[in-house]
């Protein structure tokens, strides 16, 4: 599945095959931006490439990972984690959202969050996205409001960074009812 908006970098959901690009690539997420995780980027790179590949996901499977993509390079990703149990199936959490620095300000997260929206509605069943951020990231914080999401709350103190003890804001989005044939 490829999701093309005019003037962007073409977004598609990453197989396999990508595993070393999106392994590159989150580590750097965890190293430019050490407090927009709870993970650290020494806790990433001791997984074996078997944990990449799960962690990518399928379109079918229970995590689906997107990126963007600038001259055979993958610029951003953002991932969709989908619940087995059958009383949470309905919502699917966003995570890993992450642009390289020169790629910022040009749309590509919003793309990225665009295709994750059309990705999880394309999906039967989900009605509902729920995500975190890190306190007073406020690009992230904007990017997530300006398509949909809510905060419905801040769990303080909730990571340790080199600041300091930093709240964990919750925001969920609500999907539209897919719609039934009369």
């Amino acid at each position: 599945m490829h999701f093309i908006e005019p003037g962007m970098p073409p977004i598609r959901i990453l197989t396999a095959a990508d595993a070393s690009a999106y392994r590159s690539l989150m580590l750097e997420a965890y190293e430019q931006a050490p407090d927009a995780f709870t993970t650290t980027a020494a806790e990433r790179r001791a997984e074996p490439e078997s944990w990449w590949i799960k962690r990518i996901g399928s379109a079918v499977g229970l995590a689906t990972s997107l990126g963007a993509w600038q001259d055979e390079q993958l610029v951003g990703t953002v991932a969709l984690e989908y619940s087995a149990k059958p009383k949470t199936r309905h919502a699917a959490l966003v995570l890993g959202m992450y642009v390289q620095a020169s790629q910022r300000g040009q749309g590509v997260g919003l793309a990225l969050m665009k295709a994750a929206l059309a990705a999880a509605a394309s999906r039967p069943n989900i009605l509902s996205l729920n995500l975190t951020l890190t306190e007073g990231n406020e690009p992230a914080l904007r990017l997530y409001r300006s398509v949909g999401f809510v905060t419905w709350g801040i769990q303080a103190e909730a990571i340790r960074t080199d600041a300091g003890l930093k709240g964990k804001v919750h925001m969920s989005l609500a999907l539209p009812m897919p719609r039934t044939e009369a």
